[in-house]
């Protein structure tokens, strides 16, 4: 994972001072780009453990569209705990803005408008299937009327697919990220959901890209990096998913095989 040490140098020798929401304090590089090849194998940071099960349960629970933190494939994942009210509720968030994306159309025999919801994931898995050449194949997590309903408004907050001669590329647009914690997350997460629309689409999972608005890293986060950086970096695993339909597909149905990694690393979290 040459290209995330080379992130994790980059805003460590370029970075900016800044003052944050958390008062934990960052230094900042604003607007960077990285694209990591799955062909190459699956990008898995190396020079630290970092947890599998953790990134797929997530993934998982965004693609059933909850906001819940007790739903049970969160139970092993307390990612979101910070953030949750009492009933562990987040609001709409990613999986919300994902699959029940909110709309309003009008009724002319009630007169008023109803509420509906948009599936944005299998509206992009269709139009992958069905006009491949489009240019619109988007999903978008930003919903400015929703922002203030959301417990953590979204820091991945974009993605768009691409079809070219038998390839699907994905690239996330990402507006605040967190380099010590959070874009080895986002990095294994967007690659997984990547081959999984592939396998449903009968394409060959390609190149994920990773564009960043604020790339920063915390305070507390800076002597942790640079231990990482003095580590080589191993050899890349391997993602098996099972041949089963994309909405059949369960936390079993994932395996990652040879995954070597240094140490794990304590990274205390922003909240």
């Amino acid at each position: 994972m040459k290209q995330y040490l080379d992130l994790v140098k980059e805003v460590l020798e370029n970075g900016i001072e800044k003052k944050d929401r958390t008062g934990t304090g960052t230094i900042s590089v604003f607007g960077v780009q990285k694209k990591y090849d799955l062909r190459e194998g699956f990008p898995m940071v190396t020079t630290k453990k970092v947890r599998f099960d953790a990134i797929l349960r997530e993934l998982l629970w965004f693609l059933r569209g909850a906001t819940n933190i007790y739903d049970d494939l969160t139970q092993y994942t307390p990612i979101w705990n910070p953030w949750a009210d009492e009933d562990g509720e987040l609001g709409p968030v990613y999986g919300y803005q994902w699959r029940k994306w909110e709309k309003f159309s009008w009724n002319e025999e009630k007169k008023c408008y109803e509420k509906g919801h948009i599936d944005q994931i299998k509206n992009a898995i269709d139009l992958i299937k069905n006009k491949p050449y489009s240019r619109r194949i988007i999903v978008n997590a930003w919903n400015v009327a929703d922002i203030d309903k959301m417990a953590l408004p979204p820091c991945h907050m974009f993605f768009q697919f691409n079809v070219v001669k038998g390839r699907l590329d994905l690239q996330m647009y990402q507006r605040s990220a967190d380099i010590a914690l959070g874009v080895p997350y986002n990095i294994a997460s967007y690659s997984t959901l990547l081959k999984m629309v592939a396998q449903e689409c009968n394409l060959e999972p390609g190149i994920f890209v990773h564009t960043i608005g604020d790339a920063h890293i915390y305070s507390n986060h800076i002597e942790g990096l640079k231990k990482q950086l003095k580590r080589k970096p191993h050899k890349l695993p391997k993602l098996k998913i099972a041949k089963k339909p994309f909405e059949q597909l369960d936390f079993d149905d994932f395996e990652l095989i040879g995954y070597q990694h240094d140490d794990f690393i304590k990274f205390k979290i922003a909240v």
